[in-house]
């Protein structure tokens, strides 16, 4: 009677020893461990948009109350809540004057300051002329004087240029701190726009600007609406230049009117808070019509530079 010996494995190894090995553990399952993956990170996205709304929430709540000492009260508000501050900032305050000023302001500034910026950045982006380099650098080499510094030499050009207390003088002076940034920003976000697309508008028979106007701009909205916000926020809440160069209270912007009425109504925190709601209003608003582009703007233009 013949004996048959078990099989070995390529190792050599009997298969019955290899079979009696002790297995891999139970593996966890992928679909668990990607719940809790997920729940965690909704529940601290939850707790840091609740910490984020609340200062505001907080501000629009005390603006309901008719007393100045609410505030120190805040309970009670919930029983007498009304919109007289409201009524009292828009009809007893240069509240619409302000608005227009500012909005002259920082409309014009962003115009200007992104069609300044936005032809600089696809200049240097797309072209090697001498001293492209030094021209970026020269505009963020700018960004590093404080304003106290160039508030006496840019009060003195104003002066010269007889644009003291003009429109136009205080939107050429936020451009002068707008656009270096909005040029670097723009400047890298043309770059990750392929160069094979202004070849493609020459041989259409394109010149430079049509190709940059008719072919660049419409891909760049996103990091146009990017450079429009940062333009139109550094005009909109800007408060040393706008108090140094405009004198008549007409033009007041708000961050000048502001300050007359904070010291005029100092204690009385319901106005105050009324006031901030409606002065964020505009920004919100002119926020909701770029809030599309912001987010692609802003990753976009790190990609290459």
């Amino acid at each position: 009677m013949s004996t048959t010996t078990p099989p070995e494995t390529a190792a050599g190894e009997p298969v019955a020893k290899v079979l009696a090995a002790p297995g891999p553990g139970p593996r966890r399952p992928h679909g668990r461990r990607g719940l809790l993956t997920s729940l965690a990170s909704h529940g601290i996205l939850t707790v840091a948009s609740l910490i984020a709304l609340f200062p505001i929430a907080w501000l629009v709540f005390l603006s309901l109350g008719p007393d100045k000492d609410d505030y120190l009260h805040p309970g009670d508000i919930w029983h007498k809540m009304t919109f007289s501050n409201y009524a009292f900032v828009l009809e007893h305050t240069g509240f619409f004057g302000w608005l227009k000023s500012s909005l002259i302001v920082s409309l014009g500034t962003t115009v200007i300051g992104v069609l300044v910026a936005a032809t600089t950045g696809y200049a240097v982006s797309r072209m090697r002329f001498p001293g492209y380099k030094k021209l970026m650098w020269a505009l963020l080499v700018t960004q590093m004087f404080p304003i106290a510094v160039l508030i006496v030499p840019m009060y003195q050009i104003l002066s010269d240029l007889q644009l003291i207390d003009s429109y136009l003088g205080l939107i050429l002076v936020y451009c002068s701190t707008a656009v270096p940034y909005s040029a670097w920003l723009l400047k890298g976000y043309f770059d990750t726009i392929p160069f094979e697309i202004d070849e493609a508008g020459r041989v259409d028979g394109l010149t430079p600007f049509g190709t940059f106007f008719r072919l660049i701009l419409p891909l760049a909205k996103p990091g146009l609406a990017v450079a429009a916000f940062y333009n139109f926020i550094t005009a909109f809440g800007e408060v040393a230049f706008a108090s140094t160069f405009m004198l008549d209270d007409s033009k007041y912007t708000f961050a000048v009117g502001l300050q007359s009425f904070v010291s005029e109504h100092d204690a009385q925190r319901n106005l105050m808070a009324a006031t901030a709601v409606l002065v964020a209003i505009p920004v919100s608003a002119f926020f909701y019509l770029v809030q599309k582009n912001l987010v692609t703007g802003l990753t976009a233009g790190g990609t290459k530079g």
